[in-house]
């Protein structure tokens, strides 16, 4: 009996220091919990970021080859006339300086053959580029060397029924290759690679 009764006051005297928290720990753990939760959303910010603007990339990309292969299967749009080669293009305007515009592109079918984007053309379709992001820079590089870039419009377009790709006012030959590269407001940031020969690559 006497064992019981002392662990009986045992158990009281734990339980009543075991009644809850204070003032203090409950503001530390709280305090804890918010500086955990400030790092986690940061590190998902900058994680969605690098995701959106893979994916920006990817659908320019996508876009290119979209144009590539209307080309090569000989799409024929309204108004082509009968003589009409089939001819399919993307056009970027510059990212600086006057007329620049580095939230939108435009796909669109070359109706006079000219190899590049003009009035005259059909099915201008124009994409716009949201959440923030942009075209940073369009490029003329080539392999081991430095890139400049490119102050002008680009039009990259492909005729059939060549898979290699033609841009506009600018030569690109051999081991050369144009990048457009495109930001997120966090500074992430992917390349668009695309060849004479018509090889696309997403960096």
């Amino acid at each position: 009996l006497l064992f019981l009764y002392y662990a009986r006051m045992f158990l009281m005297v734990k339980i009543q220091k075991n009644q809850g928290m204070t003032y203090v720990e409950i503001i530390v753990v709280l305090g804890i919990f918010s500086v955990m939760s400030a790092i986690v959303m940061f590190n998902y910010g900058e994680f969605q970021a690098k995701v959106d603007i893979k994916n920006l990339a990817s659908d320019i990309a996508l876009k290119i080859v979209e144009a590539q292969k209307s080309a090569l299967s000989g799409n024929l749009p309204p108004g082509a006339l009968s003589d009409w080669k089939p001819s399919y293009g993307v056009h970027f305007y510059p990212t600086f300086g006057s007329g620049s515009d580095n939230k939108h592109f435009i796909y669109f079918s070359n109706l006079n053959n000219d190899q590049a984007y003009g009035p005259d053309d059909g099915l201008p379709e124009t994409i716009s580029i949201g959440k923030g992001n942009y075209i940073s820079g369009i490029y003329k590089c080539e392999v081991g060397s430095s890139c400049s870039q490119i102050a002008s419009s680009l039009s990259i377009v492909f005729t059939r029924p060549d898979s290699s790709a033609v841009f506009s006012d600018i030569s690109i030959t051999g081991s050369k290759y144009v990048q457009i590269t495109v930001q997120s407001p966090r500074n992430a940031n992917a390349i668009i690679k695309i060849y004479p020969s018509g090889r696309i690559q997403v960096n």
